[in-house]
């Protein structure tokens, strides 16, 4: 495990954003596992400026996203369809044929997830996954008590994680109870990880996640057995390291 700290916000977004740069660089046809929420936004920020610049082209790169809630169609501007095309798939030249996110809306979620693995099995698995993490420790939708090996999946989102959504519904209410998610053995089977968090409300996570016990009750600790894990902090997230 790599940890880099950066001086702020907008340094984090650049690494990662230099990272996923030379992956693509270097592998044209890479696969890329990628998550939505607000830390990513500047990270594909930079990645548009980037293809904007002719620095680098998505034509033959696949992307595989980590979640989606339960009920939501693809046009819905709160589901993870949107939100990857708005800040991402709309401004690159990434085909819409390699753009892989899970159907909320889908008539049988047990085969939805199978053909999601399938899929992911053809491309040869995911070549650098970046992750968030939440304030209570799970990435993706991997709520506290996943398994390390569970796969790609149905999940009831927590009472903390809907709260923390709330601000994208009106209320934690109108959040959706499950969600689809990429599993942690999923995750853990991707050749290069980068974990990132900002600010001072994931710093108690991120150390609990990075130093202390490995455990399903912080799904992110799991991610300290990754062979190949980076994880890049603002200083305010690393605040509580040591």
């Amino acid at each position: 495990m790599e940890i880099i700290i950066a001086k702020n916000y907008r340094e984090l977004s650049r690494l990662a954003a230099e990272a996923v740069i030379r992956q693509i660089r270097r592998k044209p046809r890479t696969v890329l596992g990628l998550p939505t929420g607000h830390t990513p936004i500047e990270l594909y920020h930079d990645l548009v400026a980037a293809y904007q610049t002719k620095k680098i082209s998505f034509r033959y790169v696949s992307t595989f996203n980590l979640d989606e809630y339960v009920g939501l169609n693809q046009t819905d501007p709160r589901g993870y369809h949107s939100y990857m095309r708005k800040n991402l798939f709309s401004k690159v030249d990434l085909k819409p044929e390699n753009e892989h996110i899970l159907d909320g809306r889908a008539s049988n979620v047990k085969k939805e997830c199978a053909r999601f693995e399938a899929q992911l099995r053809k491309v040869g698995g995911i070549d650098l996954l970046i992750l968030g993490i939440g304030k209570d420790g799970h990435i993706g939708f991997n709520e506290p008590g996943s398994k390390i090996n569970s796969k790609t999946r149905t999940v009831k989102l927590s009472e903390s994680t809907r709260r923390a959504n709330a601000k994208y519904f009106g209320s934690a209410a109108k959040v959706p109870r499950r969600a689809l998610t990429m599993g942690i053995g999923t995750i853990m089977q991707a050749k290069k990880i980068i974990l990132l968090a900002h600010g001072k409300e994931k710093a108690a996570i991120v150390k609990q996640a990075l130093s202390g016990k490995i455990s399903a009750k912080i799904p992110a600790s799991f991610l300290r057995q990754h062979r190949n894990l980076i994880v890049i902090l603002d200083k305010a997230a690393a605040s509580k390291l040591k």
